[in-house]
């Protein structure tokens, strides 16, 4: 097979010199003749524009004249078929010029305004004809000197005639380099010829060397590639066609206690005391042998003499034996125990993870159970009490005092912030147990909503806003919308005592990829040293009198974004305004859908 070589590697050459030889000549001579066409094509193009220009110009005067002589009382019907042939051919004309000239938009330009002229004249014409057939012989003729007066086209046929002239000869210009060129081509095609035959002849030389060392070398191939199989850490063995060993690496003779001066007397049923008597396995080794099947990741636990139980993954695959027609077996093993015992840990670990989700289950449950509670139970005492209250009111009427009004109004607001209090609390343990309903959102939206909500309900304020683009995210729409409510709320909020409050919207892109939104403000600011009491359940740091609220918003604002992989923070000095800070991952909007998580 390897005597083949040589006579192969020199039919190619020959072959590829022939090529040189004739083709390429052939190719440069096609393109030289091609070159020539294309330079009497665009000669033949030059020449039609430069006809039809003249044919338009020609009409025109033609028709022109014909008119004149009508007026002058010597016409007849070849004359007004005369006078009215610029009006029926000009047209297609200027069509065929437009369709030569597509390719140039300065003559494009020059026959757009030679259109424009050429129109108006014919136009002009037709009026004259007009007049004279209505018996106006004074307007008739002043309709013909206004054609000639106000649409002078003789600089336009000269310019678009001298512009075809010019494109000529520049294309002409390229033509002739590119028959230089193309000349200098065949030159270096004739040494490359000359070059190319020089180097067949010595290769063919040469080849009779190469081969001799390319012999030697592949004897030292193959001798690296059994050192190399040798000292893979990996079991490797080869196998004959009755499953007698060929070759085993030192890692398939020591997992399975081989001694390596007694390997080949060795079937692969007696290696391994035991360890490869599986039938079914057997079997499937022999199918690969006799129907060149070929056997993936074939997993089985096979006790090896060393005593233990290993998990191993064997594959196998049929090749032929170096110098012989002869199958061989190529067979590849790999330990993968410690991989089936961290599975089985996976797995336990599993049944604990549901056990806890069980238990997390029974929780939400309970918890459910104490929203219905809190709802239900809390709510109607509440309701009493407010309820009495008034009732109380109504009952003493003007026999009661100052005193006993103060004491009706502190229970009547107390029982109502006691209500607003549970309202939010049942708000936030729903933002940690609904489901996500992620789709695109649209994050400007959402910011001016909640900004036109703010400044509805302070219309009597000045708020300077700067807010900048937003981008589409993917999220909970209303769980967002909450967000931007607190937030921008906060901000209208902390900034009621200045005169002119500035509120600021902005994003930017952070080192992951997330994107990173802000909401500053120049209002009351809070001392740093207590900020990380912001995000907590009823946390305030400024006094309910000087700003109203729960202290409850922000704690939904840092649940919301945990639960979309996001967080909140902020920064702030007192009575110089605050920045609040939350982070979004900036998912891909083509793949999502809906669903709960």
């Amino acid at each position: 097979m390897k005597a083949q070589g040589l006579p192969r590697w020199r039919f190619a050459g020959l072959l590829l010199a022939m090529v040189v030889i004739v083709a390429l000549p052939y190719l440069a001579m096609r393109v030289m003749a091609e070159q020539t066409q294309e330079a009497n094509r665009w000669l033949n193009h030059a020449n039609t524009i430069k006809a039809l220009t003249y044919r338009i110009a020609y009409l025109i005067r033609d028709s022109e004249a014909a008119s004149y002589r009508i007026l002058a009382g010597d016409g007849d019907t070849a004359t007004e078929q005369r006078a009215l042939g610029a009006k029926d051919q000009v047209p297609g004309l200027l069509g065929r010029l437009h369709a030569l000239t597509i390719d140039n938009p300065d003559q494009q330009v020059s026959i757009g305004a030679l259109e424009s002229v050429v129109n108006g004249r014919v136009t002009l014409v037709d009026q004259a004809l007009a007049r004279m057939h209505k018996g106006d012989a004074g307007g008739a003729r002043q309709s013909l000197r206004d054609a000639s007066d106000l649409f002078r086209m003789h600089m336009l046929i000269d310019g678009i005639a001298q512009s075809a002239d010019r494109l000529l000869v520049e294309r002409s210009r390229d033509v002739e380099h590119q028959v230089r060129r193309s000349q200098f081509v065949l030159g270096l095609i004739a040494l490359a010829q000359l070059l190319l035959l020089i180097v067949v002849v010595v290769t063919s030389e040469r080849q009779i060397g190469k081969r001799q060392l390319a012999e030697t070398r592949e004897g030292r191939a193959v001798l690296r590639a059994q050192l190399i199989v040798q000292a893979v850490r990996e079991p490797i063995a080869l196998f004959d066609e009755q499953l007698r060993s060929l070759l085993v690496n030192a890692a398939f003779a020591e997992l399975y206690g081989l001694d390596p001066k007694h390997q080949r007397a060795l079937s692969l049923p007696q290696i391994g005391s035991g360890a490869w008597s599986d039938g079914a396995l057997l079997q499937r080794l022999n199918d690969v042998l006799l129907r060149d099947r070929e056997l993936w990741d074939y997993e089985v636990v096979q006790h090896t003499p060393d005593g233990v139980d290993r998990h191993v993954v064997i594959n196998a695959r049929r090749i032929q034996q170096q110098d012989s027609d002869a199958q061989a077996l190529l067979l590849t093993v790999s330990d993968v125990t410690a991989r089936a015992l961290a599975e089985h840990k996976v797995n336990e670990l599993n049944h604990q993870l549901e056990g806890k989700v069980a238990q997390i289950t029974d929780v939400n449950r309970e918890l459910e159970a104490f929203s219905y509670s809190v709802s239900h139970d809390l709510r109607a005492p509440l309701r009493h009490i407010a309820g009495f209250a008034r009732k109380l009111r109504q009952h003493l009427g003007e026999q009661m005092d100052e005193t006993g009004s103060h004491y009706l109004d502190v229970i009547g607001g107390s029982a109502q912030r006691m209500g607003q209090l549970i309202e939010d609390l049942l708000v936030f343990s729903r933002l940690g147990r609904g489901a996500l309903r992620l789709q695109p959102v649209d994050m400007q939206s959402l910011a001016e909503e909640a900004r036109a909500l703010c400044t509805a309900e302070v219309p009597e304020r000045r708020i300077a806003w700067s807010m900048a683009p937003l981008p589409i995210v993917v999220g909970d729409e209303n769980m967002l919308r909450t967000v931007w409510q607190n937030l921008i709320g906060n901000a209208v909020k902390y900034t009621g005592q200045r005169e002119v409050a500035h509120i600021t919207v902005d994003v930017q892109r952070g080192r992951n990829g997330d994107y990173e939104f802000t909401v500053g403000d120049d209002g009351a600011g809070f001392d740093m040293q207590y900020a990380d009491k912001l995000f907590g359940v009823f946390q305030r740091l400024h006094r309910a009198s000087d700003f109203p609220g729960n202290g409850i918003g922000l704690a939904n604002v840092r649940r919301i974004l945990a639960r979309h992989g996001g967080r909140a923070w902020a920064e702030a000095e007192p009575d110089r305004g605050a920045r609040f800070h939350f982070s979004l991952p900036a998912r891909d909007l083509s793949g999502v859908h809906n669903e709960g998580l």
